[in-house]
């Protein structure tokens, strides 16, 4: 059994898919263990409770430098004894030692096709700004292993998503959630748990 870890600093859209996928059996042969987030608000922690998931807040205003808060969340994720650990929507930087710690264990979605609109400054609705800024007429998400660069480990899983005539940043962002991320982040820890990525 795949023991997952999920951070997150939202409303947790990507972790309710991740799981609705698993009570569905969509993805098996993986729990999540805990839901760990920077910002003490992220209603991704109440999706954890009503799940009898393990909720924490870990933020690096609560402590005294960052290299307190690494070594913080360094030790959080040991102590769940985590396989896998999913960013799903989490703005912190995560710090050199837990990628190295976790080598090809811990992946990420990105709302674009990388490596269009991705690295720094490209997160959230700034994302799909640049993308109709720019004219394109496919986007769509990537699932991730995280290095030490932004965006630029190797990519696992890609869909496209149409950009249609109208769109605005909002309509396009849940378009992309709806049919791209809510899709792969699931099948990526299926196919981790499972072997076949």
């Amino acid at each position: 059994m795949l023991r997952v870890g999920v951070f997150v600093s939202g409303g947790g859209t990507n972790l309710q898919a991740i799981l609705d996928a698993i009570d569905s059996g969509r993805v098996t042969n993986a729990r999540v263990e805990v839901v760990l987030s920077n910002n003490r608000d992220a209603y991704a922690l109440e999706r954890a409770r009503k799940h009898r998931i393990a909720a924490e807040c870990l933020s690096p205003k609560d402590f005294p430098d960052r290299e307190a808060f690494n070594r913080a969340l360094t030790a959080k994720a040991d102590s769940y004894g985590l396989d896998l650990i999913v960013l799903a929507g989490f703005l912190v930087k995560i710090p050199a030692e837990l990628i190295a710690k976790y080598k090809n264990r811990i992946i990420n979605i990105h709302p674009s096709l990388i490596p269009s609109f991705c690295g720094v400054g490209y997160y959230g609705l700034k994302v799909h700004e640049a993308a109709l800024a720019r004219g394109v007429k496919l986007t769509g998400a990537t699932v991730h292993f995280v290095d030490e660069g932004m965006d630029s480990g190797p990519i696992l899983l890609q869909k496209a998503v149409e950009v249609k005539p109208g769109d605005t940043p909002k309509l396009l962002q849940r378009r992309v959630m709806e049919e791209a991320e809510w899709k792969l982040l699931p099948e990526a820890i299926h196919r981790i748990a499972n072997g076949l990525l």
